[in-house]
């Protein structure tokens, strides 16, 4: 039997795992000696493609009205406990308008499945960026729609999106998600969005209630066949208005080591320090970085609202002003030796999969 650094070589080497090689792996996520192998080479593979520089992306989340009740979500429609908001299309260019002084270059509008949002004014606000910032990427991360709208909303000038799979396997979708909601659908929306031709990101949450290595391995194996050009991922943290409010937050430990399977696994790809990384702890985006992520995505939205897209408990950054996050973020790379780039970022992972 192989031994778990010859394993991690296989993966730098641009070979597949099996679902018990990747299950062997992870069960040995807290041996210090094989996370520091896996991170010397994530890092390594890191540098190869995008050196020191650091991503950062303009997050404006614009509303927290969501049809669906996700059973982990602060958001979910059936919470009375929330306070909910929309921001109007001249409030989301405002975003846009500060965020680009600042230095972004890509705006990640992201809400829940608000309905509101229709194609027609999706397609309004996504042009309007477009047409005051050319030189600007636009991020969509809206959930599911019909293929038809994901086109629409490409076609008015929207180049990537965003859509966490959450959970490869089906049983565990049906766990965390209600019933009309399901794990095939969701996928099949990211192949329709690679189809269209976005640049698209998925992810999953790192020690969701019922989760495995061996759904986590089902994860890493579906991650390899998408071949997306973003990957976030971040440790699960209740919310005390869901029915998993007592249940424990992922692993840091676990999502770093996860991190850097990653790297290896798609060395090109796009890979954030989330903010549920900063919020399980005080360093936990700067360990990102150093386990194999080049993005940071700093809060554009207006302070006054921000504590109410409550995802998740103890969310940080939701009393900064987007100046205050922005620089608190280049400081914090800084002191890592890594610098933010000033560009759009794109993903160097851009051949499109054979779907």
């Amino acid at each position: 039997m192989e031994t778990l650094y010859q394993l991690i070589d296989h993966l730098e080497a641009n070979q597949t795992l099996s679902t018990s090689e990747f299950v062997r792996l992870l069960s040995a996520f807290k041996d210090k000696d094989l996370q520091n192998y896996l991170f010397e080479k994530s890092r390594s593979v890191r540098h190869r493609y995008y050196g020191n520089d650091v991503y950062i992306r303009g997050l404006i989340e614009f509303t927290n009205y969501c049809k669906n009740d996700c059973y982990y979500c602060g958001i979910r429609k059936s919470n009375p406990n929330i306070s909910r908001y929309r921001l109007s299309k001249e409030e989301i260019l405002s975003c846009c308008a500060s965020g680009y002084e600042l230095g972004f270059r890509t705006f990640v509008l992201q809400g829940g499945e608000d309905g509101y949002y229709t194609d027609g004014r999706m397609v309004d606000i996504v042009s309007s960026i477009k047409s005051q910032y050319p030189d600007c990427a636009i991020t969509l991360s809206i959930g599911e729609r019909e293929k038809e709208s994901y086109q629409r909303f490409f076609d008015a000038g929207a180049e990537r999106y965003l859509l966490r799979h959450e959970t490869y396997n089906r049983e565990h979708y049906r766990f965390l998600h209600p019933q009309q909601l399901s794990a095939r659908h969701r996928q099949q929306c990211l192949f329709d969005l690679k189809n269209i031709g976005y640049q698209v990101g998925t992810g999953f949450m790192v020690g969701s209630p019922g989760q495995t290595f061996e759904y986590l391995a089902e994860d890493l194996q579906f991650l390899k066949e998408l071949n997306p050009q973003m990957v976030g991922i971040g440790p699960f943290i209740p919310h005390h208005d869901t029915q998993f409010r007592d249940e424990p937050a992922g692993s840091l430990e676990l999502t770093l080591f996860l991190l850097g399977i990653i790297r290896l696994m798609l060395p090109k790809v796009l890979l954030p320090a989330t903010t549920a990384l900063g919020t399980i702890s005080p360093l936990g985006r700067e360990r990102g970085i150093q386990a194999g992520a080049n993005v940071v995505m700093p809060n554009l939205s207006p302070v006054g609202v921000r504590k109410d897209y409550s995802l998740y408990d103890n969310k940080i950054c939701t009393g900064d002003e987007a100046a205050e996050c922005r620089m608190c973020m280049q400081r914090r790379m800084e002191s890592i030796g890594y610098q933010v780039k000033v560009s759009r970022g794109d993903s160097l992972n851009l051949e499109q999969t054979n779907i």
